[in-house]
């Protein structure tokens, strides 16, 4: 009974742990340009956790690696994109397709890139405050949206793909040590 608790215990934390390594392994390795765990992170928080935690986890990690890399004017607009994409998350909560996480990862990008550049536009001084200057906002942001698609699709597959592994891993061996 007792290892059966614990089993079921590290079943309930392994989510956030699995999270949060894949996380710092991401900040520790050098990447291209855009190509970041954070969309990922956010779906997998929304879809597998509930309540405040699925927004306290992407949000925490955005604001430990600001706190290190810098804070900076357009933080409003990224967290709020974040905050969307986290309640997208809620919607893979019932299935996790290969479809449905490749049409999610790609509304998130989509979401992540017109929410942040919009504010590029709003709140810095490259662009003047015109429906032209908006646009040229957006065109300016194009080449780095190849990576951040990129970035978005692979860490999404890895941390669902990856924690149903686990979990089946996990579900096997405690199948194997019931059988003993």
């Amino acid at each position: 009974m007792e290892n059966r608790n614990v089993l079921r215990k590290i079943r309930d934390f392994l989510p956030l742990f699995f999270v949060v390594l894949a996380a710092i392994a991401a900040r520790a390795i050098p990447h291209p340009p855009n190509f970041a765990p954070i969309t990922g992170i956010a779906l997998f928080s929304g879809s597998y956790f509930g309540g405040v935690s699925a927004f306290i986890l992407p949000l925490g990690i955005m604001l430990l690696s600001d706190a290190i890399i810098g804070f900076h004017s357009t933080m409003i607009y990224v967290y709020g994109s974040f905050l969307f994409i986290v309640l997208l998350g809620k919607f893979l909560k019932t299935k996790t397709s290969f479809i449905r996480l490749t049409v999610t990862s790609l509304i998130s990008s989509i979401l992540f890139f017109t929410i942040t550049n919009f504010g590029v536009w709003q709140g810095g001084g490259l662009y003047p405050k015109t429906f032209q200057g908006l646009g040229q906002s957006y065109a300016m942001a194009i080449p780095f949206f190849r990576n951040t698609l990129l970035g978005d699709f692979f860490y999404t597959f890895i941390l669902f793909y990856g924690f149903q592994l686990v979990t089946l891993l996990l579900n096997r061996l405690a199948f194997v040590k019931k059988s003993s």
